[in-house]
Order: structure tokens, then sequence, then C-alpha cells
């Protein structure tokens, strides 16, 4: 059974830097028929969300991110009336921000930290979602005269994930659990496109060159064992380098967030195809 296109994409609750809600257009036809879509970067789950595969393994370095899938998942409505509360006019200013910016990074109540994470993700600069190396979450706030609480989406994602499975695991070793008749999608943390740009802090951790260089490697060697690979990163030279063994896609995505308005352009992307062996 394989993914399905719909007329009308399912947007994720999230906002998210690198979300691809926006190019599932060229995503969806180039992914493969499969009993089970694997995720090893989940981050807003757009091909998750707008997919129809009967098994799904979703996987996140970012174990804040991961625990609120889980959370949502195990509780639906509850959580969302729980997490709704935080909207309020009182907590939409910059006092109440840091102070529940705060409360988040020293909390180890799990219900409470994942609804705080979405009061940070709607209401903090942008939609980021970035560390320190002390794994603080640091972004400033936002100001946004009316944050919006998406509890409809939440709805849609809860219904969705009785066929997911969330985990929070290296890349490597979930893309070597992928099972016969499965495929894979990756979307890294994608590779700068010059020498002044510089990968987000997303989780605790780094993902550097090598990184990329390993997503190549376990993406060749998953088409061998019979598990197909599609990639998503930006179409640099050393891009073209690493993937010389796929099958490769090109097109220009409008850029959605960056510090500076005038500099939302369209940029070039690209798609990785490893087909299984035959």
């Amino acid at each position: 059974m394989s993914r399905t296109e719909p007329t009308r994409f399912v947007r994720p609750f999230l906002k998210w830097a690198g979300n691809k809600y926006r190019v599932l257009k060229h995503i969806l036809p180039e992914l493969p028929a499969g009993e089970c879509l694997v995720e090893p970067f989940a981050g807003s789950c757009a091909v998750f969300l707008n997919t129809d595969f009967p098994r799904y393994l979703i996987n996140d370095v970012n174990p804040d991110l991961i625990q609120l899938y889980r959370q949502l998942q195990k509780e639906g409505e509850p959580f969302i009336r729980y997490a709704q509360r935080l909207f309020t006019p009182r907590n939409n200013c910059e006092e109440r921000y840091y102070q529940l910016r705060d409360r988040f990074n020293t909390t180890t109540n799990r219900r409470e930290k994942a609804a705080l994470f979405i009061y940070l993700n709607r209401h903090c600069y942008n939609g980021l979602c970035r560390y320190n190396r002390s794994h603080r979450f640091n972004v400033p706030f936002g100001r946004y005269k009316r944050p919006y609480f998406p509890g409809k989406e939440m709805r849609i994602f809860h219904a969705k994930a009785k066929r997911a499975e969330f985990v929070c695991r290296d890349f490597r070793e979930i893309m070597e659990m992928a099972p016969a008749g499965g495929i894979i999608y990756a979307d890294p943390p994608y590779i700068p496109l010059n020498e002044t740009a510089h990968f987000t802090r997303y989780s605790s951790e780094e993902f550097n060159l090598e990184g990329q260089k390993d997503l190549a490697e376990h993406a060749s060697r998953a088409a061998r064992r019979g598990v197909p690979v599609l990639i998503s990163n930006h179409d640099t030279p050393f891009a073209r380098q690493i993937y010389r063994e796929a099958e490769l896609l090109h097109f220009q995505v409008q850029r959605s967030i960056s510090c500076n308005g005038k500099r939302r352009n369209e940029v070039a992307e690209l798609l990785a195809l490893y087909r299984a062996a035959d």
C-alpha cells in the first residue's frame, strides 16, 4: 500500500523551520510504495500527516518533540484542552513568556513540558526550535498579537497517530530498523548553502557534514537490502557528490524563515531517491 496525494494537504500543528508542507507536491509523487513509512527526522510530521501507509515509525533526535507526540497520541482531547489553557492574553507578554520558558527548561513533569512545547512554538520568534549546549530552549519572545492554538490540527494528528510508533534514537539506528516492505523518507538538517550558513542547534546535538555523509551511506545500504529511501536537501555540489548513487530531482523552493525578510527568496532543493535493489 502506498502514499496517497490529497487535493488539500493537512497542516502540521507545529510551526517549523524547514516544514515540508509547501513542497509536498514534489515529495509525495516520489515516495515508493510500502507497508511502513520510516522517518528518521520527523520534524513537524508534514509527510506523515499527508500519506496513507498502514504503519509508521517516526523518529526524531529531539526528546521534547517526541514526548509531545507521544503525549498527544496517548491522551488526545484531554491533553489538547490542557495545552489550550496556556493560550491566554495574560501569557502573551514578554514577562510571562520568559517565565514559562524557564518552567519548560526546568520541569520534570512530562505532560506539562509537552504542553509548554506547544506554547513556546506558537509564542516564540518565528516558531523556531533551538537549544543551547545545556539543552535549554533559548528562542526569544515572538511578539504576536494573537497566537493561534492548533486544536483542530492536533485532533487530526491524534487520529493519525494510532498507526504510528514514536521513538527518539540516532537516525542510523532507525534506518537499520526499517522493516522489509518499508520505505524511508529522510529530511535531515539541510546542508549549508554557503560558508556563512550554519545548522540550527535544533537539539543538544549538532548534525554536521559527516552526518550528511553517514546518511547517504545508510541510504545506499538500506536500498541494497531492499528498502528504498527518499532524501530531501539543498541542491549543492556537496549534496550531488554524496548522493551520486541516487536518482536526483531538482526544484525551487520559497524560503519561509529568515531573519531578513528581503532574503526570503527562492533556493534550490533536491530529492535523492535510492531505489531498492532487485
